[in-house]
């Protein structure tokens, strides 16, 4: 047998992609993480302006006025701004880019790119119950291809792969986390771990995520002071929780993939006039309560301290139920009208809401410390979006990047496995792939 040397087996310097290939991901994700960090602050600048406007209607009614005056011109700019051409436009746009990936469909990406931007702000800045990360995944798709056509020249495959780039960074810039920007294109996308598209992928949403710590810091967009662990007595009724979580990821399904029949069924308002029904159903929802409206990530806060406000378990325990209805409503509502918009927040906060409930009752019960209410919430989140989304890894992934800590890996993983089993069982599916199917048709066999 022959003996080999290192020279033998090692490839020559410099002879290797991989530079060239990581430099172009980093290009994508600079770019895109810029527009999505502008995105994100302008959302963020709208938010707090609801927060100023809304308690203001309580104490001067005509002011009601003058806002549904706006909403309606708000109304005029978003029909104008989606025009007549609406595939690419609606919902979040992964769909759409799954069946980019697929050869099904074809993107205009600069179209795509500023009015997908503009559209997003007027859809849920307004308070839609609406994600931002749907139209910044898209937004990073979009600026992957335009890349891929005009600065690099690349062909059909290498368009693809930086377009793929854009989605990771366009998720990564928009919760400030590469790792699940990453995991999500490969779980959830692509469905395949190739080197060279993870590691791209990886160094895009990398240079992405480095945009928004310029703009926001580098503290965790979602982080929650978990100090304790769960018990090891709470772990039997994490199973419980699980399969509930289960058979409620199926109903959300089963509603969000109903929501635009039923608008088409029960509305009966042209498509033009549509997206006037849920901006105008959020006015009487934030006159209650503002911080019920957008994303939220402000909500999920306050469902942390609300054991601080109501002190008795019928109270709190009534309020979450509230608060759930409304949004899961709203969420239907907002997300069946033709507007932009993603899911990925709305689930995470139904997700947060369902934690605080079972640990209500489960701190009623006498079977969990009361310091253990946040625990319940944040395996609450990723549970929900996992079984949802059937994307356990991105959820895993998310949840320790948003929240800042990963003491709760384990109990996240057990109750986010038993609901994806649950879900699986009922017939649930991957919601994207789903939404795909019900825009373009089924996958050929």
């Amino acid at each position: 047998m022959n003996e080999l040397r290192a020279k033998d087996v090692l490839h020559r310097p410099l002879s290797s992609n991989f530079t060239a290939d990581v430099g172009k991901g980093i290009i994508v994700g600079l770019a895109t993480g810029i527009i999505v960090a502008l995105f994100r602050w302008l959302i963020d600048q709208a938010m707090a302006l609801a927060r100023i406007i809304y308690p203001n209607l309580h104490t001067h009614p005509l002011l009601l006025l003058a806002y549904l005056g706006i909403t309606v011109v708000v109304w005029l700019l978003l029909i104008a701004v989606i025009g007549k051409d609406q595939t690419d436009l609606l919902g979040s746009g992964v769909p759409q880019i799954e069946a980019i990936l697929m050869d099904r469909h074809q993107m205009q990406w600069w179209s795509v790119l500023w009015k997908k931007f503009i559209g997003g702000l007027l859809a849920i800045g307004p308070g839609l119950f609406l994600g931002r990360e749907g139209p910044c995944i898209q937004m990073g798709a979009a600026i992957g291809q335009g890349m891929g056509q005009h600065l690099f020249n690349a062909d059909k495959k290498e368009q693809k792969l930086l377009l793929s780039c854009g989605v990771a960074a366009g998720l990564a810039a928009a919760f400030s986390a590469p790792l699940a920007g990453t995991m999500f294109l490969l779980e959830e996308i692509t469905f395949r771990f190739q080197i060279r598209e993870w590691l791209t992928a990886l160094a895009a949403a990398i240079s992405a995520d480095l945009m928004t710590v310029l703009v926001f810091g580098t503290r965790p967009c979602l982080w929650l002071p978990i100090k304790l662990n769960l018990p090891k007595n709470a772990y039997p009724w994490l199973v419980f929780f699980g399969i509930a979580l289960g058979v409620l990821a199926w109903f959300y399904q089963y509603c969000l993939l109903n929501s635009h029949y039923w608008y088409r069924s029960w509305t009966h308002l042209p498509s033009k006039v549509q997206p006037l029904l849920p901006l105008l159903l959020v006015i009487p929802v934030g006159w209650f309560d503002v911080n019920l409206l957008g994303g939220s990530h402000l909500l999920i806060e306050n469902i942390i301290a609300l054991p601080n406000h109501w002190g008795g378990f019928t109270g709190l325990l009534g309020i979450l139920v509230i608060y759930f209805v409304v949004r899961f409503i709203g969420s239907m509502i907002s997300y069946g009208a033709p507007v932009p918009g993603g899911i990925f927040m709305p689930i995470l906060v139904l997700g947060a809401l369902l934690g605080a409930m079972m640990a209500t009752i489960l701190i009623h019960l006498g079977l969990l410390p009361d310091t253990n209410y946040i625990n319940m919430v944040v395996i609450g989140m990723a549970a929900y979006f996992g079984a949802i989304e059937k994307a356990p890894f991105t959820a895993i992934c998310l949840l320790t990047e948003m929240v800042g800590t990963m003491e709760q890996i384990l109990p996240m993983l057990i109750v986010t496995s038993i609901a994806y089993t649950v879900n699986d069982l009922l017939g649930g599916r991957p919601i994207y792939a789903a939404l795909r199917e019900e825009m373009f048709g089924l996958d050929e066999k």
